[in-house]
């Protein structure tokens, strides 16, 4: 079958390069890599070979009939941080 590909310059060279190199045509050493490439699919695609892409959510457990609480904005979230690091900070600094 047929097809183009657009390659970067030096990868092209590259290429075209060790097909000379190892006296065989531009098509089969592509048509060999390709292969390889498909028989490797953990080298070529590595999100694929980790299970959990997303940090796996944290349920979060409220009273039947409370309302749910609002999300905090990442603002919210840092001044609560500052606080706490503040406060543990005067905490070990007055002792």
């Amino acid at each position: 079958m047929r097809t183009t590909l657009d390659l970067p310059d030096p990868l092209f060279r590259e290429v075209k390069t060790r097909a000379v190199q190892q006296g065989v045509t531009l098509k089969d050493l592509l048509a060999r890599y390709i292969q390889a490439g498909m028989n490797a699919p953990a080298a070529i695609e590595p999100a694929r070979a980790t299970p959990q892409a997303y940090p796996i959510p944290i349920a979060i457990r409220r009273k039947e009939g409370a309302p749910l609480t609002p999300a905090l904005t990442n603002a919210e979230l840092n001044a609560i941080l500052d606080a706490e690091d503040l406060a543990n900070h005067l905490r070990v600094t007055l002792q």
